[in-house]
């Protein structure tokens, strides 16, 4: 068959030839996860190929994926915490049961009135269209796992007051108090939480407690913020200290004051990530955690140097285990390493990924946070 510029084919091989042309240029990076599915001009049509580019702790989230998954796409953003309605967010996470995906018609703001419980095997997807989760509640994911949060963006989360929610499967939960996170994470795992912005919620931006574990948090702008991350629930819950956790490709900053992330217990590996300053500290911890910062940009502001902060009554802290791996340190910023060299992290098959040198990390964070598809084939 011969092509002509009236033919659609023809468009659609001229618009791949031009896509494949920029993702080669050589000003042009992408990470490991983006490489994945972003170089697919068909994506939209191949939703499902995102569950296998997740790397980190979460590793490969196949679990999410293949028969038996449901498609819902949420057409209606208004929210009932305890009947919602059939094109809600909220119907899609607490009616559907099994592997649910969803999608959203077009972009929308969503003023959740209570948290959003969302179940296991769920996928939120909000590539292609521009969805804000704020002005009132926002995401707790407790005792779930395999979970995918993908391309929202989340600001002015508010406190809310204990009440009724219907949770996954239907269930009716009595929720205590709950504060103004965008995304908090209780006794779960297998969590990934990728490409999303986050910014000016009451409390945090990301909590992972209470024994959550197996967490990749990666491909994230998160700005205009004081306390960002917190990886631990609190200096007396000991459960922590099996907590595994990846920080990976996400952008802090501008106006990010501290936890970046705050780590209790637990094992961190932060690795290129691009740090646009900092208040109190970029990265810090108590309870002896384990923190291994490998190829991370830290440019820091005026005034604060130290990327580091530790709380310590007891004064041990020159002996736990943080260390600063191939980091680049602008503007006289500065990483005050302690005890041992950190273990690698032991990635299996499905979660190793190779960490980049520093000087791309500027080029591997240029598309963090919720992605603009520019066309109906780029993403």
């Amino acid at each position: 068959m011969a092509y002509s510029k009236g033919n659609p084919s023809y468009a659609s091989c001229a618009l791949t030839v031009l896509l494949l042309i920029f993702l080669a240029s050589p000003i042009f990076a992408m990470n490991v996860i983006d490489k994945c599915w972003r170089t697919n001009p068909n994506w939209r049509r191949n939703r499902q190929q995102l569950g296998r580019c997740s790397v980190g702790f979460a590793g490969k989230m196949t679990n999410n994926i293949g028969r038996g998954a449901t498609h819902y796409r949420v057409t209606d953003p208004s929210d009932d915490p305890l009947n919602p309605r059939y094109g809600t967010l909220r119907y899609g996470t607490s009616k559907l049961r099994g592997k649910v995906w969803i999608t959203f018609q077009r972009n929308m703001h969503i003023k959740l009135q209570k948290s959003l419980l969302v179940g296991s095997f769920t996928t939120i997807d909000g590539r292609g269209v521009d969805v804000h989760i704020a002005g009132g509640g926002c995401f707790l994911l407790q005792r779930v796992h395999d979970v995918i949060i993908h391309g929202l963006r989340f600001h002015q989360c508010r406190a809310q007051t204990p009440g009724l929610v219907l949770g996954p499967g239907s269930k009716i939960v009595n929720l205590g108090p709950v504060d103004g996170d965008a995304i908090r994470m209780v006794s779960s795992w297998k969590i990934w939480i990728d490409h999303n912005t986050l910014s000016q919620c009451q409390d945090g931006l990301i909590d992972v407690t209470r024994g959550s574990t197996d967490i990749t948090i990666s491909n994230n702008w998160f700005r205009d913020h004081n306390k960002v991350m917190l990886l631990g629930h609190d200096d007396g819950f000991t459960q922590d200290r099996n907590m595994r956790v990846t920080v990976i490709f996400n952008h802090f900053g501008p106006n990010c004051n501290q936890r970046m992330p705050r780590v209790r217990f637990g094992y961190a590996h932060v690795a290129n990530n691009l740090y646009n300053g900092w208040g109190v500290y970029a990265i810090g911890g108590s309870m002896n955690p384990s923190i291994k910062s490998e190829a991370n940009l830290f440019i820091a502001p005026k005034g604060k140097k130290e990327v580091t902060w530790r709380q310590d009554g007891l004064g041990r802290s020159q002996s736990w285990n943080w260390s600063s791996v191939r980091d680049r340190f602008i503007n006289g910023a500065s990483f005050r390493q302690t005890g041992r060299r950190v273990a690698s992290p032991r990635y299996n098959r499905d979660q190793s990924f190779p960490v980049a040198n520093v000087g791309a990390v500027r080029s591997l964070t240029s598309s963090s946070g919720a992605l603009r598809c520019t066309t109906r084939s780029i993403c």
